[in-house]
């Protein structure tokens, strides 16, 4: 009789381990599409820059290409 309970003991650890081991999980994530911008190969660019006395600096950057279109961002900083 003892030697039969830990025969059943043993096949039901057996059979736990493996029920464990064939458990698997996958996780699939879909990656966003690549966004690939072409830039202009000429495009022309005017870096501007003032100082005022009162420790203020204003960089204004302006960029054109071929085809006339232009684009000015300023940035102004204060100490």
């Amino acid at each position: 009789m003892r030697h039969h309970i830990l025969a059943t003991a043993a096949l039901l650890t057996l059979f736990g381990a493996s029920a464990v081991q064939a458990q698997t999980t996958i996780i699939e994530r879909d990656a966003p599409d690549r966004v690939i911008v072409d830039r202009p190969a000429s495009e022309s660019r005017t870096v501007e820059t003032r100082e005022s006395g009162d420790g203020c600096r204003t960089k204004s950057v302006t960029r054109e290409n071929d085809e006339g279109d232009r684009k000015t961002v300023t940035r102004e900083s204060c100490d």
